[in-house]
């Protein structure tokens, strides 16, 4: 299994690539499946605000994820500064950023690496969450990539990697314009935006501009280490 995953592997023909990037698209812009797909995008979100609190210091009481796709994310400490900044920002723009980091994984090759790699950073997260409807969402996201990594072919697991890394990449944008959509019709009051607006005195939506110019930016730049030429 090690070897796998610290081995790389030649890239997937251009066509499955691009099959995959539009397989990805799909679920992001088609609602029904987007409702369901959203959990994984739920799960990066919790996770980068979960990291974020421990990057800073902060006590991490427990992460919840619920069947609405809604998450909520428990830390402790001081309740302003840099740490509750950081923490508060890192939720939507964390799927994008997860995306360029296994975009850049799998632009030296690292397909099955990245598979591994989720499943760590899942059985990680599965020691935080406290309810079960997000004990079974990760278990089932991180058993869906235990089968993949270890049963199905090389080429298989390639062509998960990379729609996986798409979909991140991709739909990390859709939940930022639907923040806005909810704050113009005066639901937002509590969301990270919001949060962010109460501890910086920066209007909330220069904080949605700032999350759509970086999962914009992540989308963009992900996109092109995967499909350009290797460096």
């Amino acid at each position: 299994m090690w070897d796998a995953a610290v081995t790389p592997v030649a890239p997937p023909a251009p066509a499955v690539v691009t099959a995959m990037g539009a397989v990805a698209l799909a679920v992001v812009l088609v609602t029904p499946v987007w409702r369901v797909a959203r959990h994984v995008v739920t799960i990066a979100h919790e996770g980068a605000h979960a990291f974020a609190a421990l990057l800073t210091g902060r006590r991490l009481s427990g992460i919840r994820l619920h069947s609405d796709t809604s998450g909520l994310t428990v830390s402790y400490g001081k309740p302003r500064g840099f740490g509750m900044v950081l923490t508060a920002f890192m939720g939507y723009v964390g799927p994008g950023l997860i995306g360029l980091g296994a975009a850049a994984l799998l632009r030296q090759g690292y397909a099955v690496g990245l598979l591994w790699l989720l499943v760590l950073l899942l059985a990680l997260m599965l020691l935080q969450i406290r309810n079960w409807f997000g004990l079974w969402s990760v278990l089932v996201s991180g058993a869906a990539l235990v089968g993949v990594s270890w049963w199905a072919t090389p080429p298989v697991q390639s062509a998960v990697a990379y729609a996986v890394t798409w979909f991140l990449l991709l739909g990390a944008v859709r939940p930022v314009l639907e923040l806005q959509a909810q704050r113009s019709r005066g639901r937002g009051g509590r969301s990270d935006a919001d949060m962010l607006a109460q501890l910086t005195r920066v209007p909330g939506i220069v904080w949605v501009g700032v999350f759509v110019l970086v999962t914009l930016g992540a989308a963009v730049l992900g996109g092109w280490w995967i499909v350009g030429p290797a460096a």
